[in-house]
């Protein structure tokens, strides 16, 4: 397991496991080590099984191998042998994962301490609530040393008695909390399930169940789960109901963190923009510490200046005066935090006396702390601040500095991703240059052919005005006319050496609508002197329902362009057939299209297949081996993949799939179809020269 995600699941107050298909334990946390004072090695696969008390042993094991049949989640009772000897009862729930296709990969479950419960349960065996003298001296025997909120409540949900524990949490006497309605204790969001749960308890008679938020006597909610039993009497009626509430808030509070964290790593693995993640922590950590308002400012290039990263909470206001200050000691605890890459924690800006500038400017807009923490790459090198405000003086709690290491941590992984992306563009943008530079020398006689048919059509053409108008007298509309035909020509000059200048030319990549019929044939007429020579004929299949995709039209040319001049080379030996090239655009799926590049040459050695894309791979003898390799660059920067197949018949198929849409483009509207003729079938034969 991932070791930021371990953290988390040790910090869990609850022994979690997890098992591969066959059931035998591959994962225990740090708790279920302090519980039992069995290391991992000896707790793994069956190791586990020495701490179940031997007489609940055969019922788990039963239990466990019925659900791991059933594929479905379930739940098991047994005793668990305590690190000092003791033993005390464990609920035990499993949860299956499955892959793609439904079958179950891996086993997630967790381990509950229930011996309270399991004590009221044994002590409600005895009817002692028939007794009314004796319902409270029973009740308080009980329930006063069990670790848990209890309560004994009639039907109608009136409050009877309270444990010690109740009454010290809801700060209230007995009286008092039989006077509050259920809207005074309870979460307003939580007020309509808990209703409804106990109202379907009561009619049906069945156990209650529920998850709460209750308000502690200082304001605070805290996550309970809630347990209730009826109590009947002989004939059969409920008299009461025993309600056991168990604090659960800082198991709740785990998976919630474990949850995000996983969220946001899949962002991260993603292609979330940066902004987005960083969004997302402060928003998860703004709804784990309540109260707290959550911000990320990063360093600038230069690092003497901060930048807005996400602030989704503080006023607008305040942040626009925060960015652009410098990072020194006075701009504030966020720029003090970068220029000496070290925690600074402000706890009461009403007394503190540094940053004369900003302090005003922060209680102008309510905020009275402030705890900032320098990014800090892998290098060593402070990428930006990680900070908490509160509207009142506080500094910060165990929970806080928890929070603050785990997210500040996440917060550098996808700055620093985003910055070993920048690179990785910059070096591919470098690659697909060098193959299209490559490139322009085997397209020597294509260019030479397209410039000059227009070049020689201007010379003569102009040969024909001058004649023209030397006649006696002179043909006036005869020279205008070639006149025209002159400017015709060199426009089409022009034109040729635009679309060869972008093709060659060193340039960022830029998203753009790209119409891959069309960005076809230009290549294919850049290519066809050089096909020409190579005695290949061209065939096209391209479809009219084409929808447009979003990219780099100068990076899908350039893809276009290697995969014809490697079909081109791959028939550069082939004398006992013809050399065919058959180019196909088609859609793929609802969101993706297709486009083939068929040869009838040699092939390719099929133990090799999975190394043709690879880096300075190449089957030919003077390949630099860059072509293919960039090929599945651009590619999957564009959210598709490429591949090779050997023909039926003589020679092979290369192709890519790419989204109509380019998914890492988010919030880009959808695009309309362009519509072309019908299935454009073109066959260009060409001759030796």
């Amino acid at each position: 397991m991932d070791s930021e995600l371990s953290r988390v699941v040790d910090a869990i107050p609850g022994l979690v496991w997890t098992a591969p298909p066959d059931g035998h334990i591959d994962f225990l946390n740090h708790r279920w080590c302090e519980y039992t004072n069995l290391g991992l090695g000896e707790s793994y696969g069956r190791g586990w099984q020495r701490v179940v008390h031997p007489e609940d042993l055969s019922g788990l094991l039963e239990r466990w191998r019925s659900i791991l049949a059933s594929g479905r989640a379930g739940e098991m009772e047994a005793r668990l042998r305590r690190f000092d000897g003791e033993y005390r009862w464990f609920l035990f729930r499993a949860s299956p994962m499955a892959d793609a296709s439904g079958h179950v990969v891996k086993w997630c479950g967790t381990s509950t301490d229930i011996e309270d419960r399991k004590r009221v349960e044994e002590a409600l065996s005895a009817p002692w609530w028939l007794q009314p003298s004796a319902r409270e001296q029973h009740f308080r025997s009980v329930a006063d040393n069990i670790e848990a909120l209890g309560a004994l409540v009639t039907p109608a949900g009136q409050v009877e008695l309270v444990n010690r524990q109740a009454l010290e949490y809801f700060g209230v006497t007995l009286e008092e909390l039989r006077g509050r309605a259920i809207a005074d204790i309870v979460h307003p969001d939580d007020v309509p399930p808990v209703r409804a749960a106990w109202r379907q308890a009561v009619e049906a008679g069945r156990p209650y169940d529920v998850e709460e938020r209750l308000r502690r006597a200082d304001g605070v909610y805290r996550w309970f789960h809630t347990h209730g039993f009826p109590l009947r009497d002989t004939q059969g009626h409920i008299l009461l109901w025993y309600l056991i509430k168990r604090d659960v808030d800082d198991l709740k509070r785990g998976e919630t963190l474990l949850a995000g964290e996983k969220r946001l790593l899949e962002m991260v693995a993603g292609c979330h923009s940066m902004s987005e993640i960083l969004e997302a922590i402060c928003r998860l950590v703004e709804s784990t510490a309540s109260g707290c308002y959550c911000s990320v400012v990063l360093i600038d290039p230069s690092g003497m200046r901060v930048e807005h990263g996400a602030a989704p909470s503080l006023p607008a206001s305040y942040m626009s005066a925060c960015i652009g200050r410098p990072v020194n000691i006075d701009a504030g605890p966020c720029g003090m935090a970068a220029y000496l890459n070290e925690q600074v924690i402000a706890a009461d800006l009403t007394t503190d006396i540094r940053w004369a500038e900003w302090r005003p400017m922060a209680l102008a807009h309510g905020l009275q702390s402030c705890w900032s923490t320098p990014i800090t790459s892998a290098a060593g090198k402070v990428l930006g601040s990680f900070a908490l405000y509160s509207n009142q003086p506080r500094a910060p709690t165990a929970l806080h500095k928890s929070l603050i290491e785990q997210f500040t941590h996440i917060a550098r992984i996808a700055i620093e991703r985003r910055l070993s992306e920048e690179t990785l563009s910059k070096v591919r943008s470098e690659l697909a240059h060098v193959a299209r530079v490559q490139s322009l020398g085997v397209l020597t006689a294509s260019i030479a052919h397209e410039v000059n048919q227009p070049l020689a059509g201007i010379i003569t053409n102009a040969s024909t005005c001058l004649r023209m108008l030397a006649a006696d007298p002179p043909n006036i509309d005869g020279a205008r006319e070639t006149a025209r035909r002159t400017i015709r020509d060199g426009n089409r000059a022009s034109e040729v050496i635009a679309r060869l200048r972008a093709l060659f030319s060193k340039k960022d990549a830029t998203a753009e609508s790209v119409n891959l019929n069309g960005a076809t044939q230009e290549v294919i007429a850049l290519s066809l002197s050089e096909l020409q020579r190579a005695r290949v004929s061209v065939r096209t299949q391209l479809a009219d329902d084409l929808p447009p995709v979003k990219g780099d039209r100068v990076q899908l040319q350039q893809v276009i362009l290697n995969l014809i001049l490697n079909g081109s080379d791959a028939m550069r030996r082939v004398n006992d057939r013809s050399r065919k090239l058959l180019i196909r655009t088609e859609r793929d799926g609802r969101d993706h299209v297709r486009l083939t590049v068929q040869d009838t040459g040699i092939g390719f050695d099929l133990q090799k297949q999975d190394k043709l894309f690879e880096p300075f791979f190449s089957t030919k003898s003077g390949g630099m081996g860059i072509g293919l390799s960039v090929s599945r660059s651009i590619i999957a920067s564009h959210g598709g993949r490429i591949w090779a197949t050997q023909n039926d018949g003589p020679g092979a198929t290369f192709g890519f799939s790419i989204p109509c849409r380019w998914e890492c483009s988010r919030g880009s509207d959808a695009l309309e179809p362009i519509q072309t003729p019908a299935v454009t079938i073109g066959m260009h034969v060409m001759t030796s020269v």
